[in-house]
């Protein structure tokens, strides 16, 4: 279920947001006993959807990408959302 779930996450806010960079790390082995029935993840996402665009107006669109999972799928999202420039800003 696992596999399907992330794919399901993934397929969500890529139709969303067309993400120049997506990652989705599944972190809900941290949380093991919780007793949650979705499962915690870590969003790390770039896209030129985000500009202009405050963090928490940045964290609304993903939320509304993944929406209804929220009530199933997903117990806990970390996101971390940038835009390409602030990237390429931080590297060296």
């Amino acid at each position: 279920m696992t596999i399907e779930r992330e794919e399901l996450i993934r397929q969500r806010i890529e139709d969303t947001l067309r993400p120049e960079k997506l990652e989705l790390i599944d972190d809900s082995h941290l949380h093991a006993g919780h007793g949650a029935k979705g499962g915690h993840y870590t969003v790390r996402i770039t896209s030129t959807e985000f500009e202009g665009k405050n963090l928490v107006q940045r964290h609304r669109l993903v939320y509304d990408a993944v929406g209804d999972l929220m009530s199933a799928e997903i117990h806990a999202l970390s996101i971390q959302a940038n835009t390409p420039a602030e990237i390429s800003s931080q590297q060296p």
